[in-house]
């Protein structure tokens, strides 16, 4: 099976999809480890996305994202710990989806900017890599492989 010759965020999370991830420090040392389950519901111009993670350590978090395609190919997104709107492009199998994020670190909660970049691949495969940076500073990064039940 071929990846299609376009994302669309729609279409990839219409039901389950289940994805295991790492988090890693700005020296590349794995600080976590999760699993998430988003379950996907297709809307007249986008998608609701529900995310139940499950962390390694046993946080458990759950964020609903309400996602809105704009135009041919991008999209806007909006969930309860997001800062404003999160805004996506695709391109091809590509699509990069940047926002902040209100993320506790420690005893605080830091607005931290995220830069997704989300690949679809065969087999309904996709690999989202996200850089997180504060102040343009690197704090990190996020590796996320999603799979969709095979039919």
């Amino acid at each position: 099976m071929t990846a299609p010759s376009t994302f669309r965020i729609e279409d990839y999370f219409d039901g389950p999809v289940h994805a295991e991830g790492l988090i890693e420090d700005r020296f590349g040392k794995i600080r976590r480890k999760f699993s998430v389950v988003i379950d996907g519901r297709p809307t007249g111009d986008g998608c609701i996305l529900e995310e139940t993670f499950a962390f390694d350590d046993g946080e458990r978090s759950h964020r609903t994202w309400h996602v809105t395609r704009t135009s041919d190919g991008a999209y806007e997104g909006r969930a309860e710990d997001v800062i404003g709107i999160a805004r996506g492009k695709v391109d091809g199998c590509e699509l990069h989806w940047a926002y902040r994020l209100r993320l506790p670190i420690g005893k605080r909660v830091w607005a931290v900017n995220f830069d997704d970049r989300m690949f679809l691949r065969d087999g309904g495969m996709m690999l989202n890599i996200a850089e997180m940076r504060i102040w343009g500073i690197a704090l990190g990064r996020i590796t996320i492989a999603f799979q969709r039940p095979v039919s």
